[in-house]
C-alpha cells in the first residue's frame, strides 16, 4: 500500500493530480467557492465568530449551505468549532492552526482575483459574443 510520502516525494506535477494523490484531495475541498470565502471571512475576523454573524458576512449563502460547509472545515482540520453550555447555545467557529496556514493562501488567491476580476470580465464579454460552434457531425 502506498504511503503519503510514496505518493508525493520525487513526483512530476502531473503525477500529483493521479486519483490516488492526496493533493487531489486536498484540491477538491478548496475549489469550493463557499469553502474559500468562510476561510477568508474567519481569517479577516478578530477572533471566534458565531454561526449568525458568518451567515451575515457571506452574502447569499443559505443557513445549510453555511453548516455543510463549516462540517466539512471542522472535519478537515481547519475549523475549531467551540459549543459554550448557555442557553440558547452558544457556538462559535475559528480557524485552527492549520487552518490559518491555508488562509494566507486563500488570502493570496482572493488579491489575485481582485486585481484581475475586469480582465475575467472582458475575457468572458469576448468570449459570449462569439458565434455558437458548430455542433460536430457523427
Amino acid at each position: 500500500m502506498d504511503t503519503v510520502s510514496d505518493l508525493t516525494s520525487n513526483q512530476n506535477p502531473v503525477q500529483s493530480y493521479l486519483q490516488r494523490c492526496p493533493a487531489r484531495d486536498v484540491l477538491g475541498v478548496l475549489a469550493d467557492k463557499w469553502v474559500l470565502l468562510v476561510l477568508g471571512t474567519l481569517r479577516a475576523g478578530e477572533g471566534p465568530v458565531r454561526f449568525n454573524d458568518l451567515r451575515r458576512r457571506l452574502d447569499g449563502i443559505t443557513q445549510k449551505m453555511l453548516t455543510r460547509t463549516l462540517r466539512n472545515l471542522e472535519r478537515d482540520g481547519l475549523v475549531r468549532r467551540t459549543v459554550y453550555p448557555t442557553v440558547p447555545p452558544r457556538v462559535e467557529y475559528a480557524l485552527t492552526e492549520l487552518g490559518a496556514d491555508l488562509g494566507d493562501v486563500t488570502h493570496v488567491m482572493g488579491q489575485w482575483a481582485l486585481r484581475h476580476h475586469s480582465e475575467i470580465l472582458s475575457a468572458r464579454a469576448e468570449f459570449d459574443s462569439r458565434p455558437a460552434p458548430e455542433p460536430l457531425s457523427r
